[in-house]
């Protein structure tokens, strides 16, 4: 029986937005500009473009041609394809894998998203504005404390989340990020421009690119990797499900090539936006749930404009984390789609699961904290070194290379020996040290 999708981008540059939201996610802002700044700077940011073009990169193109040329969910995917090339069927276990792993992230991203929303709503009607610095880490602590306000807004987040996909590929998603990715890359510039202009922005400038080869130590190198390897949304389906999408005249190279600067520019700006409000304030740098719902709103609270332009972040950062969400669920409704289930009742079904996850997470901390372990740790980096491994190794070159379609074969050469051997090596090495072997 196939399951093959007739859905498709009607443009590359949807196809584009889309996986640019799926990897731009909460990680972009409140993460990768602080170990930017507390690994070397600029030196840091080196090693990690190194790791983007040998490890990421490699590992997305592998994921989209394999949606693209079995026209398929994530688990069909891999069973056509293994089928294809005389495999054993339990190579589907990469796109179940994935499909599971999506949902169980959105079971405790949709938590975070729903205290990023709750804080717009606090910045729109100015909750926090002129508050002391103890009053506001007080403030997050109560909506941490609270499970009816927390149980609000997750219910809010998935709701959106939901109510995109069941629309469609082209109707919901496609429609979705034409909208959210300008929009976010507008708010990000408004804050940009914001920043500097009320912001101590050479402190700033020094602690994100200052080059400082004494702080690349083993420990700065496997951060590089790590975050090369999870800020493409890699390892869980959902560019996979988004290649099957994606118009097969189109170059998958130079797509992801956009996509790769994308997602660490985007990064990248919203260090330029965030570090000088914290360091204009006397804070020091951070990342996490304090830098985004503690110092931020410290600096936003007492600043001139500050009601207008925590507004304009905490709608960036729930925009971000909508993009990203959607991408979480897609791969589990494609696959019951593929199985004759219609995409409302699919999307209730998933929707539903990651809702009734997050409640889980809302009441135990420890359920939180386990599903982000488990997910990141394993599911994540084992799914992408098979996707490697698959690709590089059971398909043949012949059928990868027609696929593919890189314009030389000097090109094609390149990548295919990055996925056989310094991809995997790459996940690998991130794997053992999450688990810690190394």
């Amino acid at each position: 029986m196939t399951h093959n999708t007739t859905a498709n981008w009607t443009k590359r540059w949807t196809f584009i937005l889309a996986a640019t939201g799926s990897a731009v996610g909460l990680g972009n802002i409140w993460k990768f500009p602080y170990i930017t700044g507390e690994y070397g700077g600029g030196a840091f940011v080196i090693v990690y473009l190194a790791c983007i073009l040998a490890v990421g990169i490699p590992v997305m193109i592998a994921e989209i041609m394999a949606g693209r040329a079995a026209r398929a969910n994530p688990v069909d995917a891999m069973l056509d394809l293994s089928a294809q090339a005389g495999a054993p069927k339990i190579w589907s276990i990469v796109g179940l894998g994935g499909v599971i792993g999506g949902l169980m992230i959105l079971m405790f991203y949709s938590v975070v998203a729903g205290w990023a929303l709750d804080y717009s709503w606090q910045s729109l009607t100015a909750a926090y504005h002129e508050s002391s610095a103890d009053t506001i880490e007080a403030n997050f602590g109560a909506l941490t404390g609270s499970f009816s306000r927390q149980w609000f807004w997750q219910t809010l987040f998935v709701v959106f989340t939901g109510g995109v996909i069941a629309a469609g590929v082209t109707g919901g998603i496609g429609r979705a990020v034409e909208i959210l990715m300008p929009l976010l890359m507008l708010f990000l510039l408004g804050l940009l421009i914001y920043s500097w202009s009320v912001g101590e922005v050479g402190p700033s400038l020094s602690f994100m690119f200052t080059p400082d080869f004494s702080k690349l130590s083993t420990e700065a190198v496997l951060v590089a990797l790590g975050h090369a390897f999870f800020t493409l949304s890699l390892g869980m389906g959902a560019i996979m499900a988004y290649g099957a999408y994606m118009p097969g005249e189109h170059s998958i190279g130079k797509t992801v090539m956009l996509i790769g600067a994308l997602d660490t520019g985007i990064a990248l700006v919203a260090g330029l936006a965030i570090f000088p409000l914290v360091f204009a304030n006397g804070l020091e740098p951070s990342s996490g749930p304090g830098l985004m719902f503690v110092s931020l709103p410290i600096a936003f609270g007492q600043m001139p404009g500050g009601v207008i332009f925590g507004s304009v972040f905490f709608i960036l950062v729930s925009i971000a984390a909508l993009s990203s969400s959607i991408s979480l669920i897609e791969p589990g409704v494609a696959w019951l789609e593929g199985h004759g289930i219609p995409r409302k009742l699919g999307t209730l079904l998933a929707a539903g699961i990651g809702w009734l996850g997050g409640i889980a997470c809302i009441y135990s901390g420890d359920f939180f904290n386990a599903l982000d372990h488990v997910t990141a740790n394993y599911i994540l980096p084992l799914g992408g070194l098979l996707i490697a491994i698959f690709v590089g190794f059971v398909l043949s070159r012949d059928r990868v290379k027609q696929e593919v379609a890189f314009e030389s074969e000097r090109y094609f050469a390149l990548w295919h020996f990055a996925l056989r051997y310094v991809a995997p090596l790459g996940i690998l090495v991130v794997f053992l040290h999450s688990v810690g072997v190394i």
